[in-house]
């Protein structure tokens, strides 16, 4: 009996294990490149400053994700939306004064405006959506250098640059970011007692709940990197407004895909289209949605980049689509479609980054970061397909 606990024990470790490879990479190569800078990449300043330059990243792969899961589908038209609306941005509040709130409404009307367009092509027409989003790429990226003339416009307000390149105040004062901490601390009580709360309605229900002691190191894990960059963070400004921007569009995507129905059809479209129509799902809605929404995603993007360089400028978003497809696969996602998870997307982003920034910090060619980069996301896409065909010939 023993035996066949330890068996069962193990048998679980391997698949946590085969679970959060990602996650245990990113962990590898943080360190890696945290020794080999000098503790430079985990600094205080450092950890703001991947948080501002990879947020757009993240935006867009939460984004890209739902495309993929339709059936490996991608939109490569990301970059172009991106300088598109963030031409228009500069438009309206540099050149014309526009109220900024009313500005970055009309930015994220035209966003979705071009994923009905798109969308309606794909999910209607049944163009395939490699042909519909290439010939976004060029159309938007051409508007964008109408409107601009190809010009940078700037600088932009304050006011603008304050929604995403500010700080949350901190009213306990200090050497240490006290607010900074407590959010953290907070964070860690809701991500334990979700998790726990969970494991107990799978118990009730009859589910296998799997082992204790493993969700509790899973929980460890979590907890102690969420502190730990919280402290990191505490000792430089405090928690980046952008930040807050991040964790709403990636809470509400991770519900959005594991606890709804209309989240739940991507995995059934990507899964097996055929079937899922069959059984009263409409595929092209799905579909439709899938881009709509992609093209929303890269107007929020847009608008968080303006604010980072303070400017709108014709080259903005150049290879922007292949940074957040890469993130997506490395992360876990199937490159047929039907699986993947917002929170494997987050990790490859953050991967992205991290390997971008310590190879920067390092005083690596550039042409070399690339190289890296293209093996890095064969890999994953290799351990997708290959781990699938040994799953089938079992």
């Amino acid at each position: 009996m023993e035996k066949i606990k330890e068996v069962n024990y193990m048998n679980e470790v391997k698949s946590f294990a085969k679970k959060n490879t990602m996650f245990i990479a990113l962990v590898v190569v943080a360190l890696f490149f945290q020794i080999k800078t000098g503790g430079t990449l985990l600094a205080p300043r450092n950890m703001t400053n991947l948080i501002s330059q990879n947020g757009y990243v993240v935006i867009l792969a939460v984004g890209m994700l739902m495309c993929i899961l339709t059936g490996g589908n991608i939109d490569l038209s990301v970059g172009s939306i991106v300088a598109l609306v963030g031409a228009l941005a500069g438009t309206l509040i540099v050149n014309q004064n526009m109220n900024i709130y009313l500005a970055i409404a009309i930015c994220l009307a035209v966003g979705i405006l071009i994923g009905i367009w798109q969308g309606f092509w794909i999910a209607y027409i049944r163009i395939p959506a490699f042909i519909v989003t290439l010939a976004g790429m060029l159309l938007w990226r051409g508007i964008a250098l109408i409107i601009l003339g190809g010009l940078t416009i700037s600088p932009f307000p304050e006011n603008y640059l304050n929604l995403f390149n500010s700080y949350i105040p901190d009213p306990f004062g200090g050497e240490i970011n006290m607010m900074c901490m407590l959010l953290a601390v907070a964070a860690c009580a809701i991500i334990v007692a979700t998790q726990l709360i969970g494991r107990g309605n799978k118990i009730k229900k009859g589910y296998n709940a799997g082992s204790i002691g493993i969700l509790l190191a899973k929980l460890a894990a979590i907890c102690a990197v969420i502190l730990f960059a919280a402290y990191k963070l505490a000792n430089h400004k405090g928690i980046p407004s952008i930040l807050i921007l991040l964790a709403i569009v990636v809470i509400i995507y991770a519900y959005y895909t594991s606890r709804t129905v209309n989240g739940r059809y991507l995995y059934a479209v990507g899964g097996n289209e055929k079937a899922a129509k069959l059984s009263g799902i409409d595929t092209n809605k799905v579909l439709f949605k899938a881009y709509v929404n992609m093209a929303f995603l890269s107007a929020v993007a847009a608008l968080v980049c303006v604010a980072r360089f303070n400017s709108a400028a014709p080259t903005a978003g150049t290879n922007y689509e292949m940074d957040a497809i890469a993130a997506c696969f490395i992360g876990g996602a199937s490159a047929y479609g039907g699986t993947g998870t917002v929170g494997g997307a987050v990790i490859g982003a953050i991967f992205m980054g991290v390997l971008n920034n310590g190879m920067s910090i390092m005083g690596i060619d550039a042409n070399m970061q690339k190289a890296v980069k293209g093996l890095v996301l064969l890999a994953a896409v290799a351990f997708d397909v290959i781990s699938k065909k040994r799953n089938q010939s079992k």
